[in-house]
């Protein structure tokens, strides 16, 4: 038993003499943990706003009250602009959808009683399905909070309804006729405001009010929802918009595996018999980059074909797939030429290689939805080349990205690997002995 004591002893003494592992033994855990706490916590401030587009193309009074109201409210992240700058700021993934109040929004707003429901027009991204589905509920709310004041004044709800009423009875015929059960309620309701006027507060009568509303299906709003790419119908399935995770997760397990190899080499002595050999140590690093490159290609060539042979995954141009696929390479070629000089030790190199990846991934959203983090996280976001390398594989797949938007992305991946390359070559160069 004393042995096993004093081998345990001399394991953890070698551990916490290692200081970059014992670090991410102990403290990246909790750094882990309060990074998530953080998102869903949304920064301490409740939930973090969606980033939306705003387009008012009714510019009336009553569309640009509602459009201070959703600016205000705290749970939208508004930019108001045309529809075509929209359109493309979804498209490219700077903003989850765009809003369009259209003509005749106020109109039919304040005419809630009588006529058609107002609409309201979303375009959103198709990955983004979740977000859609909260931004209908947040408009529902926030068109409805408007109606609130109508209960709390009772004599500006009867002058509404009975402008109303006066517009359904000048219709004739059949137009009047399609009307009666409205003109019903609108009658009910009138009565019902007008004992409220008299009474501090009648629960029945809004009771009553409610029970009408519903046998009449009164719908004050509705959503006409459309997706936002290039190609008409988005992507065609949910494998498409999965792929690009797939091999991003791939490219991933390549730099943290060809990272820790360099350190391997250089910690058990491979790197030094290599160099008594007459090959140059930018030689050795050259090959290295360029076996990871060939791994990421290959492995990404492979995912290609299984997902669109199985599951039906095809690009939309197959110039910019390989384009999206060599710049990704090349990134994270870069990457895992930094990782490895970041440790002295497997341990160290690991953690640090897996922590960083990991990061990454979560801040380009890689691992976790942009619209569930606090937005000043959301702001970090275009630091990490995950986000980058996702959207170059979206465009080339079913983003339907142009040559310019695909030369955009790819240039960006292709100078961050570069540069880190170099940084980590010469690093490399530097410690190793």
């Amino acid at each position: 038993m004393r042995e096993i004591i004093a081998l345990a002893r001399k394991d953890l003494k070698l551990l916490l003499r290692d200081k970059t592992g014992a670090f991410f033994v102990f403290f990246f855990p909790l750094i882990f943990a309060v990074f998530f706490g953080v998102i869903f916590s949304g920064g301490g401030g409740g939930t973090s706003a969606i980033p939306v587009a705003l387009i008012d193309e009714d510019s009336t009074e009553a569309s640009r009250a509602f459009a201070e109201i959703l600016i205000n409210s705290g749970e939208l992240e508004i930019l108001k602009t045309d529809r075509a700058t929209a359109e493309d700021l979804v498209r490219r993934g700077k903003q989850t959808a765009f809003i369009v109040l259209p003509d005749c929004f106020g109109q039919r707003r304040e005419n809630v009683f009588y006529g058609d429901a107002a609409i309201i027009e979303i375009g959103l991204d198709p990955s983004r399905k979740a977000e859609a589905a909260m931004l209908q509920g947040l408009l529902t709310g926030h068109y409805m909070k408007g109606f609130m004041t109508m209960f709390t004044d009772p004599t500006a709800a009867r002058d509404q309804m009975q402008t109303g009423l006066d517009q359904i009875r000048e219709l004739t015929g059949d137009d009047r006729e399609q009307f009666v059960d409205l003109e019903r309620f609108l009658v009910k309701l009138d009565t019902a405001f007008a004992e409220l006027i008299t009474a501090e507060k009648d629960s029945a009568a809004i009771d009553s009010m409610k029970t009408q509303s519903a046998e009449t299906g009164w719908q004050p709003i509705k959503f006409a929802v459309s997706e936002v790419t290039l190609q008409r119908d988005g992507p065609k399935n949910s494998f498409e918009v999965s792929f690009p995770q797939a091999l991003i997760w791939a490219m991933i397990g390549c730099a943290a595996a060809f990272g820790i190899s360099l350190v391997v080499e250089r910690t058990h002595g491979t790197l030094v018999r290599l160099r008594v050999m007459p090959i140059k140590l930018s030689q050795i690093l050259a090959g290295k980059g360029l076996a990871c490159f060939g791994a990421i290609v290959v492995v990404g060539t492979m995912l290609f074909v299984i997902f669109t042979i199985f599951f039906n995954v095809q690009a939309g141009s197959i110039l910019f797939f390989i384009m999206a696929l060599a710049s990704s390479a090349i990134c994270f070629v870069g990457i895992m030429m930094l990782l490895s000089v970041l440790g002295k030790t497997e341990a160290s190199a690991g953690g640090i290689g897996w922590a960083a990846l990991l990061i990454m991934a979560m801040l380009g959203g890689g691992m976790i939805p942009l619209f569930v983090m606090p937005s000043w996280i959301r702001g970090f976001s275009s630091i990490s080349p995950v986000k980058w390398a996702v959207l170059a594989l979206e465009g080339a797949v079913w983003r339907g990205f142009t040559l310019e938007m695909m030369l955009q992305h790819c240039g960006i991946l292709v100078g961050i690997g570069v540069i880190l390359f170099i940084i980590g070559a010469r690093v490399f160069k530097s410690t190793a002995h």
